[in-house]
């Protein structure tokens, strides 16, 4: 798929989905401009998804170049893999964290009995990492 090709989905994407909505923000809000708008960006987002693949899975490839492509390809995406599992699971469990340590630390500030269980709640929300590592490990040990 050449460049050009690529820019245009993306463009037909991103203007299916600004224009409805424009529409609807500027003008009167009512419950017929939503279901238009909402209708028309569906439209284009379905219709843009079904070209995108038609024209993905068209073409025609040498077989061991497809397989050489697909083995550096699956190898990148392994690590692409691991490294969003990584990220996004320390993400969550930092915004898990921030919470659960705010409120545990007013709880115990009131009443001091509660320490065991708000550290309880503090490490589950560290779980969550540990999980996207444990993850991330099994996934770099299959590549």
């Amino acid at each position: 798929m050449s460049l050009a090709v690529k820019l245009l989905l993306v463009a037909a994407l991103v203007l299916g989905i600004i224009i409805p909505f424009g529409y609807f923000l500027i003008g009167e809000k009512t419950k017929r401009r939503y279901k238009r708008a909402l209708g028309v960006n569906v439209f284009f987002y379905f219709g843009a998804f079904v070209i995108a693949s038609i024209m993905m899975f068209g073409g025609s490839v040498q077989a061991a170049d497809a397989a050489e492509k697909a083995a550096g390809m699956a190898t990148g995406l392994g690590y692409i893999a691991a490294a969003l599992s990584t990220g996004m699971s320390c993400v969550g469990g930092g915004v898990a964290v921030a919470s659960a340590a705010s409120a545990a630390l007013g709880a115990i500030s009131e009443d001091s009995s509660v320490l065991g269980k708000s550290l309880i709640f503090v490490g589950l929300a560290e779980g969550v990492c540990l999980y996207g590592l444990i993850i991330s490990f099994m996934i770099l040990g299959t590549l």
